[in-house]
C-alpha cells in the first residue's frame, strides 16, 4: 500500500474542559503519564505513513514545542492557525500537504480501539471519496446513512429526509481520498458542509461502523477522566505514580493517577482522583473524586460506579441507607473471574463477593477467613454470606454466590511500592509482611487439623508438576511459539525438581503470596487477600513468591535480610526443630517452580482471558527465571538452556 499523509486537528479551545484546559491545551493533556497527542502520534504512525500534519491555535506555542520533541517530529508539519478555521477549513489550509496523496484525519482529543488499517483498507476498496468512522452512540447520533452505509443526511431527524435512514455519529476518525479537498470552502468552513457537497454532486461518502469498539472525546472533565480510569484499568492497575513524584506521606484509596512534577507539602488524602502534572497538594488536603490542578479541584463522577441487582437480605443491616441509595463500584484487577464490589452508603463501606456458584473456592475462602482469622493472620473479615451460598457450589443450581467482606482498601503491597518511599520504611513493612508467613507456617500450620471441611489440600508432586507443564504449554508454546527441543530431558528435569520440592517438610502456604495479594491499610499495616488456594505445601514457596516477586523487585542486600528475618522468627518459635539449612536448600527449587508457574499463569492470562497486561510481567519474571537455571545450570542444564532461547 502507498504511503498515505496524516492530518492531527488541534486547534481548539476545550471550553468544556475550563478550568483544566486554561493550564494545559486539550492535546497535551496526560493519560497515565503520555500526553493525548503522543497517544495518537504513537497510533497513526503504526500505518505507512509519509507525513503527518497537525494543526493548532489555543496555546499553539506549547503544542507546537510538545510535537517537536516528538519521537514522529522528523515527520510532522505544523499549522498555525492564526484564527479558527473550523473543521473544514484547518484542512483546506492544510492543502499543501493533504492533496498528495491519500490522508487519514485524526482528531488530537480522541482516544479509541479503531483498527485504522481495516478503516484505510475499506476506504481504499470502496472508491468513497471519503470514509467516516462511526459508532451508535444515541446520545448525539445525528449523522443519517443507507443501508449501504453512505452518508445521506446530517443533522436533526426531518420528516422525508430521514426516511428509512439509521443514525450514527461521527467518532473523529477518516479516510479521504485528496478530490475531497474541491468540495471545501474558502476560509472558515466545517467539513459536515463538505460531505454534503460531496454526496450532493454524486460522490460516495462512506462509513466504517465501529460500534463496540471503545472510543472517547476527552472533551469534557466526566469524559477526560473515565477515558484515564480506561487506560489504569487496561494496564492492570489501580495507581499510576511517575516515577519522579514524592508521595510517601499520602494517603491512597481507589484509582488514583498522579502525574509528573505533583508536588506534597505534606500528608494529604487521594481517592479517585487525577492529580494532573506540576500540581501542589496542600498539607492535609483530602481530594476524591476529582482532577486537581494547582489551583483547582474539578469534581468528576464515581469512576465504575454501576448498579447490579443487590442481595438485599446480606446487606440488610450493615449499611444504614435504603438499598436504592447504596452505590457499586467495581473494584479488582486480578487474574479471576470473581467480581468484587465496594458497597457505600456514604457512611459505612464493605466489600461484596460475587463469584460462580460453580466455584469450589468460594467455600473454601469462607471456611479459610473464620480459621486463619482464629489465628490471627489479619484478613479481611467476614461480615456475612448470602442466605442459601452455603450449599456445596458445585452441585448447586446456576447462578452466583455472594459473600460481604470488612472494606480493607484498594492499596495493595504492589501499589504502595508505586510512590518513592524511604527505604527503611519499606524494609519495615515487609518485615511485618513475613511475619504473617512466619504465622501461617507455624501456629495455624501447627493448627491445621482443626480446619473444617473443606480442609487444606496438598501441594504435592503432582500438582509441582501441573505447574512446569502448565510453564510449557501456556507460555513457551503459547506466549512464545517454541516448541522445546530436548523435551524428554525437560520431562525427566521436571519430575526431579517436583521430587525435589515435594520431599521438603510441608506447613500451610498461602500458594500466591505475592505484592498483589498483600494490602497495605492503615499504619503500613500488611493484610491478605485471595488465600483460598492455601494448601500443606513448601514454605519456601511462599517466601520465593514474596521477595523474587515479579511484581516488585527488591534491593538484594534488603531481600537477604529479609532471609534472616524469616529464618530467625522460625528458630524462635521451633528451636532446632526447625531445619534451616533444609529450607535453604529448599528456596532455590522453590524458586524455579514458583516463576515457571508465575509465567505460566501470564501466559494464560493474556492469551486466553484476553488481559494483555500480564505480559508486562513476563520480563521480570524471566529475569528471575534466567538467574536461577543459571545457579542450578549443572542439575537442570536442558531448563537452562531453554530459558535462554527465552
Amino acid at each position: 500500500m502507498k504511503n498515505i499523509n496524516v492530518f492531527i486537528p488541534a486547534a481548539g479551545f476545550a471550553e468544556r474542559l475550563k478550568p483544566i484546559s486554561s493550564r494545559i491545551p486539550k492535546p497535551l493533556l496526560p493519560v497515565t503519564g503520555k500526553p493525548v497527542l503522543d497517544i495518537v502520534l504513537e497510533k497513526v504512525s503504526a500505518l505507512p505513513v509519509g507525513q503527518i500534519g497537525i494543526n493548532a491555535h489555543y496555546m499553539w506555542e506549547a503544542v507546537r514545542d510538545h510535537a517537536a520533541t516528538s519521537p514522529y517530529s522528523a515527520n510532522i508539519l505544523f499549522f498555525h492557525e492564526k484564527q479558527i478555521m473550523g473543521t473544514g477549513g484547518a484542512l483546506r489550509n492544510a492543502a499543501s500537504l493533504l492533496a498528495r496523496s491519500t490522508f487519514l484525519v485524526h482528531n488530537a482529543d480522541i482516544l479509541s480501539g479503531i483498527n485504522l488499517a481495516a478503516l484505510l483498507e475499506k476506504h481504499v476498496v470502496s472508491g468513497n471519496i471519503a470514509t467516516l468512522a462511526v459508532h451508535d452512540y444515541p446520545y448525539i447520533n445525528n449523522v443519517w446513512i443507507d443501508g449501504a452505509g453512505r452518508v445521506r443526511h446530517v443533522g436533526p431527524c426531518i420528516a422525508g429526509a430521514v426516511d428509512g435512514l439509521r443514525p450514527v455519529t461521527y467518532t473523529g476518525v477518516a479516510v479521504y481520498s485528496p478530490e475531497f479537498l474541491r468540495f471545501l470552502e474558502e476560509g472558515r468552513s466545517e467539513v459536515v458542509a463538505a460531505w454534503m457537497s460531496a454526496v450532493s454532486a454524486g460522490s460516495a461518502v462512506g462509513t466504517v461502523d465501529v460500534s463496540g469498539t471503545y472510543w472517547s472525546d476527552i472533551g469534557t472533565p466526566d469524559a477526560y477522566a473515565s477515558a484515564v480510569f480506561h487506560e489504569l484499568s487496561e494496564e492492570g492497575e489501580m495507581l499510576y505514580v511517575h516515577p519522579s513524584v514524592e508521595c510517601d506521606r499520602v494517603s491512597i484509596c481507589g484509582r488514583t493517577v498522579i502525574e509528573e512534577g505533583s508536588v506534597f507539602e505534606g500528608r494529604a488524602s487521594l481517592r479517585n482522583c487525577i492529580i494532573l502534572s506540576g500540581s501542589r497538594v496542600r498539607d492535609g488536603e483530602n481530594i476524591e473524586n476529582a482532577i486537581a490542578g494547582s489551583d483547582f479541584r474539578v469534581p468528576i463522577r464515581e469512576p465504575f460506579a454501576m448498579h447490579p441487582p443487590l442481595p438485599v437480605s446480606l446487606v440488610s443491616g450493615l449499611l444504614t441507607g435504603p438499598p436504592e441509595k447504596i452505590t457499586f463500584t467495581l473494584i479488582g484487577t486480578g487474574g479471576s473471574d470473581r467480581k468484587y464490589y465496594r458497597l457505600s452508603d456514604h457512611e459505612k463501606t464493605a466489600i461484596l463477593l460475587e463469584c460462580p456458584r460453580s466455584d469450589p473456592d468460594y467455600r473454601r475462602q469462607i471456611v479459610y477467613t473464620e480459621f486463619f482469622a482464629k489465628y490471627l493472620i489479619p484478613v479481611a473479615g467476614l461480615i456475612g454470606e448470602e442466605p442459601g451460598a452455603g450449599a456445596d457450589p458445585v452441585s448447586a443450581e446456576d447462578g452466583h454466590v455472594h459473600a460481604l467482606y470488612e472494606d480493607l482498601g484498594d492499596l495493595s503491597l504492589y501499589a504502595w511500592t508505586r510512590c518513592v518511599r524511604d527505604p527503611g520504611r519499606v524494609e519495615d513493612i515487609y518485615k511485618r509482611t513475613v511475619d504473617i508467613l512466619v504465622v501461617l507456617h507455624t501456629v495455624v500450620t501447627d493448627k491445621a487439623r482443626e480446619c473444617p471441611p473443606p480442609n487444606f489440600r496438598v501441594f504435592d508432586y503432582d500438582h509441582l508438576r501441573w505447574e512446569t507443564s502448565y510453564f510449557i504449554e501456556r507460555f513457551v508454546r503459547g506466549t512464545k511459539g517454541i516448541v522445546p527441543e530436548e523435551e524428554r530431558l525437560l520431562e525427566g528435569e521436571f519430575d526431579s525438581l517436583a521430587k525435589k520440592v515435594d520431599s521438603v517438610p510441608k506447613s500451610v502456604v498461602h500458594r500466591d503470596f505475592q505484592s498483589q495479594n498483600i494490602m497495605v491499610t492503615e499504619g503500613d499495616r500488611p493484610r491478605i487477600i485471595d488465600y483460598q488456594g492455601a494448601r500443606i505445601g513448601p514454605p519456601a514457596y511462599d517466601l520465593a513468591s514474596l521477595l523474587w516477586d515479579p511484581y516488585v523487585r527488591l534491593d538484594d542486600t534488603m531481600r537477604g535480610r529479609l532471609v534472616e528475618h524469616y529464618l530467625t522468627k522460625m528458630k524462635n518459635c521451633y528451636g532446632d526443630l526447625f531445619d534451616e539449612a533444609a529450607f535453604r536448600a529448599s528456596l532455590l527449587p522453590c524458586r524455579l517452580q514458583r516463576h515457571m508457574q508465575a509465567l505460566g499463569a501470564y501466559g494464560f492470562l493474556a492469551g486466553q482471558k484476553g488481559k494483555k497486561y500480564f505480559l508486562k510481567h513476563v520480563q521480570p519474571a524471566l529475569s528471575y527465571l534466567t538467574e536461577e537455571t543459571a545457579s542450578a545450570r549443572s542439575e537442570y542444564p536442558a531448563l537452562f538452556r531453554l530459558v535462554r532461547k527465552l
